[in-house]
């Protein structure tokens, strides 16, 4: 009896001990951003091509927060000491004076969802803007590729949803002046050290070129990070080998690289620090 108790005890030990190695070596893996700029390139917002009046408007709001300070102190809200402002959305009615901003509310910290609120940086823009003009802010939520789509259709007056500048998304918007300097950025698990005595652009580069097909990329649908895997005549992108998987947000691209489904994402900087800092409290 002693003898099977011993047994039994040694068991117990022994999965407990393989269970906390799982639980450590899982929690060991995270994610980690290159901290390269991959990519240079303007956020700006898109206008209806049928609203010229609005452009003009959202020009000169555009110059009034970088110049009071408001942008400063919205970008603090998200990268400083400040606290990120809940935006609610009105209830879109024909017979009202409204702002219809069209997002993709999956792209923190420009814009995302707690509950029925919408927070980011685009969000509290889009809430000031509307004040600004004395309408109500109706906030439409969608898939990102459809964003610029649905304002070139005239179902919504303006995109907010980090979008960068790029020919051919102005055969739908007109867009707005500059208002944010973005850049794309790698993203691998923490235990990968290939990229680590990477100095520039050009070193991160040579190595995704060295990969082939079987190497697999997440990017978010419709961004630069897809045209920036793909390539891109018109950013002078010539693209890799690799194979290019799309989500619909970055923190889907991140989570299956954690789950070893891809090797690597690339997605925008400010999402990137912020996606991987979220999913690896969890992890």
């Amino acid at each position: 009896m002693k003898k099977l108790l011993v047994l039994m005890l040694t068991l117990v030990m022994a999965l407990s001990c393989l269970t906390g190695c799982g639980e450590k070596e899982k929690e060991a893996v995270k994610a980690k951003v290159i901290e390269i700029d991959l990519t240079s390139e303007e956020y700006a917002f898109g206008v209806d091509k049928d609203q010229p009046e609005l452009l003009e408007k959202a020009n000169a709001f555009i110059a009034e927060i970088k110049s009071n300070g408001t942008f400063d102190e919205i970008c603090n809200n998200y990268f400083g000491d400040g606290t990120p402002v809940a935006v609610k959305s009105a209830k879109f009615d024909e017979s009202k004076d409204q702002l219809v901003v069209a997002t993709n509310a999956a792209f923190e910290p420009f814009e995302y969802m707690q509950g029925e609120d919408y927070y980011g940086i685009d969000m509290e823009i889009a809430a000031k803007f509307a004040e600004y003009l004395g309408v109500e802010l109706v906030i439409q939520n969608m898939d990102f590729d459809a964003v610029c789509l649905s304002v070139g259709q005239h179902k919504c007056d303006i995109a907010m949803a980090g979008l960068t500048v790029k020919p051919d998304r102005e055969e739908y918007v007109t867009f707005t002046n500059s208002y944010y300097s973005a850049s794309q950025k790698l993203i691998v698990k923490s235990t990968d050290t290939e990229f680590n005595a990477c100095k520039t652009v050009a070193d991160v580069e040579a190595i995704l070129n060295a990969k082939d097909s079987s190497v697999k990329i997440g990017v978010q649908t419709g961004t630069t990070g897809q045209f920036y895997c793909e390539g891109d005549a018109d950013w002078g992108f010539t693209g890799f080998k690799c194979t290019t998987v799309g989500y619909k947000n970055g923190a889907l691209a991140v989570q299956d690289l954690l789950n070893k489904n891809i090797d690597y994402v690339i997605i925008d900087s400010a999402p990137a620090k912020c996606i991987t800092e979220s999913i690896n409290e969890v992890q």
